[in-house]
């Protein structure tokens, strides 16, 4: 799918909300007035990645903000000596490229050591002699929500103010992350499953309604903090019956798998009318 370039009305407004003085609003307001958030990030998106606008702009610069324009000139004609000094770094692949944008170096520790999990319960339920309980039952609602904070996780992350402040980083970053999440996870899973004899439903929509509850909490106090708060939740009401009483909780038997599925599509409605909340700094901790 082609995405359309910013018109040059759009691309004005732009130059001229940029070069208003702080908490001052420039001379000769355009009309339409100020660009909504929504329309700036949009704008910075699209101009990361598209080589033509950044031109386009760079004369509306020059003719509308000649301050600006004689600014920028000025720090490229010291930085000019400089940069022909340094030596550039070696262009990454076009898939290590393509890579960053679903998960961070961070995060393949994170996933081998979180994957590694439930094969080894697996092993231990096993050569315990089994039980009512299959470990895949326990550790599959948390483990994406564990993945979901990982991935934004401050401390894990040394780009984390970085992204975190770009104009990608909204629901599509967090959508991607939690997908890479769910694509490393949910084939261990699987297996597990086959292994114990658990039917994938029974497992996997309590996975993935945790997952977008992480997601919706997550639009309001922050995704790390969302996931310790369910993870807390799960372990209180569900863990600890589990290992005090060593049976099946009743939220988990079959019979309740369309109260899980309704609760998954109703996180899912409730991110995507929410998903402009995704672009707030605060969300991404």
């Amino acid at each position: 799918m082609t995405v359309p370039h910013p018109s040059a009305r759009l691309l004005a407004r732009y130059a001229h909300d940029a070069a208003a003085p702080p908490g001052g609003a420039p001379a000769g307001a355009l009309p339409g007035g100020a660009l909504a958030g929504d329309e700036v990030w949009a704008v910075e998106a699209h101009l990361e990645s598209c080589a033509e606008c950044r031109a386009r702009l760079a004369a509306v610069v020059g003719e509308r903000a000649p301050a600006v324009a004689a600014l920028v000139d000025a720090v490229w004609a010291e930085l000019e000596p400089l940069a022909a000094t340094i030596v550039p770094a070696p262009r990454r692949p076009r898939w290590a490229r393509r890579l960053a944008t679903w998960m961070t170096p961070a995060m393949l520790s994170w996933l081998v050591m979180t994957a590694l999990v439930t094969p080894l319960a697996v092993v231990a339920h096993e050569m315990a002699g089994g039980g009512r309980v299959a470990p895949v039952l326990v550790l599959a609602p948390v483990l994406p929500v564990l993945g979901v904070a990982a991935s934004w996780a401050r401390g894990l992350d040394p780009a984390y103010e970085l992204v975190a402040g770009t104009p990608r980083a909204g629901l599509e970053l967090v959508l991607r992350r939690t997908a890479a999440m769910l694509a490393v996870l949910v084939p261990v899973l699987l297996a597990a499953g086959w292994v114990t004899g658990v039917m994938a439903a029974q497992w996997l929509l309590p996975c993935l309604a945790f997952t977008t509850g992480t997601l919706v909490l997550g639009g309001l106090i922050g995704m790390t903090r969302a996931a310790v708060a369910l993870v807390t939740v799960w372990a209180a009401v569900i863990v600890a019956p589990i290992l005090a009483l060593s049976r099946l909780p009743s939220v988990l038997e079959p019979g309740v798998l369309p109260v899980w599925g309704g609760l998954f599509v109703l996180g899912a409605a409730v991110v995507i009318t929410r998903k402009h909340a995704y672009t707030l700094l605060g969300v991404h901790r």
